[in-house]
């Protein structure tokens, strides 16, 4: 699998960056409790087929239950060749919080240093602020925390994952976060303006959500009656693929085909999905006249196209 730039980090990363979450908590369509979920010998097993198959970048954090431990396992004795991203506690966004400079130190080096400890290692390559908000990308107090940890070695870069609605604008203006961890896929991309921005800036961008939870995969074949026109609209997408072409690997292709991106990040928990991951950046790239194609298929109403809404209201 080919390597890429993250940014200006000097560090190089996996086309196809590995998601953990879904090895740590039940998470995605059609999972619903442990029983669901991959045990976690296999677990281990599977991140090490990952880093064998040529993805080195995996993206977890404290949130992701039981994630960060599997990974220490997994690569106690191959730490050197793993690139790991853990996140910050949602605590260090907080408003109240982040007035309190002797207070949000703690809070972060208590969690950092969990998460080294359940790491098994003494530093993570990329630290990122998790639910990032615009005054938490603005705080000179959390910024400066932050360079600390680099000036003691235990983060080699520090980022920001930011959500529509103007903190990846933010992040960017500011000139302080290295790499961004933005949600974008074929659906809505209404985050595709920042990444020229982004390449000139020398931030390098990890794109989430490109599977949109599983809705454009094979999984997504049958949804809520409520989301009637997303299921249509995901049918116009694939009516536009050539045969053969299955959606997981075209919406992955087309995301990484955007100038910018760094690596696209894809929650695996099954062998398949990860020898399909594999294929994906072995295989011939989207077609000019499919990507054209696509191009005119983001959603109409990109706001609807909110999960933890749906979620609560029992629709996924």
């Amino acid at each position: 699998m080919q390597l890429r730039p993250l940014g200006n980090t000097g560090i190089l990363v996996s086309e196809i960056s590995f998601g953990c979450v879904e090895l740590g908590i039940p998470y995605g369509i059609g999972v619903k409790n442990a029983a669901d979920m991959l045990p976690e010998t296999d677990a281990i097993r599977l991140l090490q087929g990952a880093l064998d198959q040529g993805l080195n970048f995996f993206d977890t954090a404290p949130a992701y239950g039981t994630s960060e431990s599997l990974l220490g396992q997994a690569f106690a004795d191959r730490r050197e060749q793993a690139v790991i991203c853990t996140k910050a506690p949602h605590g260090a966004a907080d408003p109240d919080m982040l007035e309190q400079p002797d207070q949000l130190r703690q809070l972060l080096t208590d969690a950092l240093t969990d998460s080294l400890r359940k790491l098994r290692t003494d530093y993570v390559d990329l630290y990122m602020l998790h639910r990032a908000t615009d005054g938490a990308l603005r705080s000179p107090a959390l910024v400066g925390i932050l360079r600390e940890f680099q000036d003691k070695g235990m983060i080699r870069a520090f980022g920001a994952s930011t959500y529509p609605g103007g903190t990846t604008g933010t992040a960017l203006a500011t000139g302080d976060w290295a790499v961004l961890q933005i949600a974008i896929h074929a659906m809505d991309r209404r985050e595709e303006p920042y990444l020229q921005a982004a390449t000139e800036a020398g931030v390098g961008i990890v794109a989430r959500s490109v599977l949109f939870k599983g809705i454009l995969t094979d999984r997504g074949r049958h949804m809520h009656p409520a989301l009637a026109a997303v299921s249509a609209h995901r049918q116009h997408l694939l009516d536009a693929l050539p045969d053969g072409i299955g959606l997981a690997r075209a919406a992955t292709q087309y995301i990484l085909g955007l100038p910018g991106i760094s690596s696209v990040l894809l929650g695996i928990d099954r062998f398949e999905y990860l020898q399909q991951a594999v294929a994906t950046t072995a295989a011939i790239p989207m077609g000019s006249g499919t990507r054209h194609a696509w191009d005119a298929l983001a959603y109409p109403d990109p706001d609807f196209l909110d999960l933890p809404a749906w979620d609560r209201k029992g629709w996924l």
